[in-house]
């Protein structure tokens, strides 16, 4: 054991070392980073104060609003870190942010860490009830928003007076509006007490289905960063753009990961594909991080416009959080490189799998290989596991894992296994492909239906962009499929034609007996579609 540790801690080394993280620096570096290390403890803000002592004048954040060094964004999180401090009660034990990407986000976020409170990462797109819900149930104490939430929070705390609101962006400042970038102001220069209480990182599950649920995470550690270094060509002090929202797990992993890397960070509030396309060239960057229907948009641009940019400083563009488009992931790499690294994350288990751009050229529909650490298992209703090819439900073990819910619930487990809450198959290669949530299979008539199947053969269809199958309460059959299509620009196939190509290419019984255009498919802002209000479609007959 104790050889099979120094062999790993070796290999560790050796991984550092390639991507730079591990590199010569000047001694007073080092111990200005030792000095980090040893007040702040491994956390997940300490990459912030990491880089500004590793590399204090270069570019750590940019945003619409301009450029902050390292330095500069640090001393900004430790100025608002004293705000929260001085507020009435002192620091909060919850702060709840509802922001976009921008410096506000982070900045909240590494000062309540710095507190010592809780962290709750909101979802922009949440309606007041549901974000009611969550205040409630998560007990959030100081909210900060942007102000076109305005409205969204008026709604969520109404019952909750006492709850501190701040500013995390406003188009029109006022000064006798609390923001962020005013307290911070206020408060530059000053360092706040370092807190005994330990925080807590509180990510909310996709909540396509339902409510969405706290889930409690504290980091996964050297192995996650090994397994991260080890699949995508990452490189210290380097600039990545990152347009995944950072309230979710996804875009907020990349956002920390690059601070650990003290790579710039270079983002904007709301996703453009053109103007991804131009921070991409005029920053030089070497990597991107996205959500897969970020890809389907910038192939949506008109050839002559994506023509304008190259894009050939980017290394790797990495994505996850939803499924991804075949067609579309060979046209980018096609077109700007085998860069794309498909990821397959879930919120309680982290980093799960990696499909490399050559997993991709092979399989472009896979979700890839298990990342180091991470060992994946395929097991049928039975507890058992399946051969390669077969489907059943994708169960996880790696260092990852979540702390649980806030509720107090947890995933179920097996063996030490954990479910992802998917199904999938492992290929002979190894490969993992991903069918589908474990709650979104159809039973019609007694058969089951993967919805995914279906649509692969539906999305086959020239005419046919994208495409989503749920299963609707049928009285003979149990359920019935029903399937929401949208056509490429120009297209005219009708739902008979369609039905006779599902027909010419898969069983009768997996045939939707109903076909919906739309001219697009309701996603959250991750991209994730929202099967739900497709359920509750007015064109679906009963």
């Amino acid at each position: 054991m104790k050889a099979q540790a120094v062999s790993e801690a070796i290999g560790f080394a050796r991984v550092l070392v390639q991507a730079g993280v591990l590199a010569p620096l000047r001694p007073d570096r080092y111990l200005r980073m030792a000095r980090v290390v040893r007040q702040q403890g491994i956390s997940l803000t300490v990459g912030f104060a990491m880089a500004a002592a590793r590399c204090p004048d270069r570019p750590g954040l940019v945003d619409e609003l301009g450029t902050l060094t390292w330095r500069e964004l640090n001393d900004r999180c430790d100025a608002f870190a004293v705000a929260l401090q001085s507020l009435p009660g002192g620091a909060p034990r919850s702060v709840g942010i509802m922001c976009r990407n921008h410096r506000g986000f982070v900045e909240a976020f590494v000062a309540a860490s710095r507190v010592g409170a809780d962290v709750v990462l909101l979802n922009t797109s949440f309606a007041g009830p549901a974000l009611a819900e969550v205040v409630a149930r998560e007990d959030i104490a100081t909210l900060v928003y942007d102000e076109e939430f305005t409205a969204t929070i008026d709604a969520a705390v109404a019952e909750r007076p006492d709850t501190t609101r701040v500013l995390g962006w406003t188009d029109e400042a006022d000064p006798a509006v609390t923001t962020v970038d005013g307290l911070a102001h206020k408060h530059l220069g000053q360092r706040p007490t370092l807190s005994e209480r330990k925080s807590k990182l509180i990510l909310l599950t996709s909540g396509t289905t339902g409510t969405p649920k706290g889930a409690n995470h504290s980091g996964g550690g050297p192995n996650e960063l090994r397994a991260i270094l080890s699949r995508v060509p990452w490189r210290a002090e380097e600039t990545t753009v990152v347009v995944a929202p950072m309230f979710h797990a996804w875009g907020f992993g990349q956002l920390v990961f690059s601070t650990i890397m003290a790579c710039t960070v270079v983002t904007r509030r709301k996703f453009d594909p053109e103007a991804t396309l131009e921070l991409i060239d005029r920053h030089q960057a070497t990597g991107l991080s996205v959500v897969p229907v970020m890809f389907d948009r910038i192939m949506d641009l008109p050839d002559e416009i994506r023509k304008k940019y190259s894009a050939r400083t980017l290394r790797f563009a990495t994505t996850s959080g939803s499924r991804m488009r075949p067609d579309v992931v060979l046209s980018f790499m096609d077109e700007f490189g085998d860069v794309i690294y498909n990821n397959y994350n879930a919120t309680e288990a982290g980093m799960i799998a990696t499909a490399t751009p050559e997993d991709l050229r092979a399989a472009p529909d896979t979700a890839g290989k298990p990342v180091y650490g991470t060992t994946i298992r395929i097991i049928d209703a039975g507890l058992r596991d399946v051969p390669p090819g077969t489907i059943g439900t994708i169960y996880v073990h790696n260092s990852s894992q979540f702390d649980g819910y806030t509720s107090g619930d947890t995933k179920s487990f097996h063996d030490g296994f954990m479910t992802s809450g998917d199904v999938g198959y492992l290929d002979e290669a190894g490969r993992l492909f991903v069918t589908g949530r474990d709650d979104e299979m159809i039973v019609s008539g007694g058969e089951n239906v993967y919805p995914i199947e279906v649509e692969k053969a539906l999305i086959g269809h020239p005419d046919v962009a994208e495409a989503v199958v749920i299963g609707v309460d049928d009285e003979q059959y149990g359920q019935r499929l029903a399937a929401f299509v949208v056509l490429v620009s120009g297209a005219s196939a009708t739902g008979d034609v369609l039905k006779d190509h599902v027909r010419g290419n898969l069983a009768n019984y997996k045939v939707p007996r109903q076909l919906i255009q739309l001219d697009e498919l309701p996603r959250n802002a991750t991209g994730k579609i929202l099967r739900k209000q497709l359920q509750d479609h007015p064109d679906i007959t009963v």
